[in-house]
């Protein structure tokens, strides 16, 4: 998972660990620790923090910007 995505787009949003904690329902220790790869993330969970930031988790969550098929793609060109 990109965690440093999420840390930039919570800075960016200048949001601090516990208001994002507040508005998904955990402990600000709880999300400290998905944003620092201490805890696994569920699908649901990261729902909510992308909801948070307006975002899909996609986006934040995902590493590689191009999906399997499209990278296969890329490769035959």
């Amino acid at each position: 998972m990109a965690l440093d995505k999420l840390k930039q787009i919570r800075v960016q949003e200048r949001l601090t660990c516990q208001q994002v904690a507040d508005r998904i329902g955990v402990s600000k220790e709880h999300y400290w620790m998905i944003e620092n790869g201490k805890r696994r993330l569920s699908y649901d969970l990261a729902v909510k923090i992308a909801n948070v930031f307006k975002a899909s988790p996609d986006y934040i969550f995902l590493d590689s910007k191009l999906t399997t098929s499209e990278q296969k793609r890329q490769e035959v060109i």
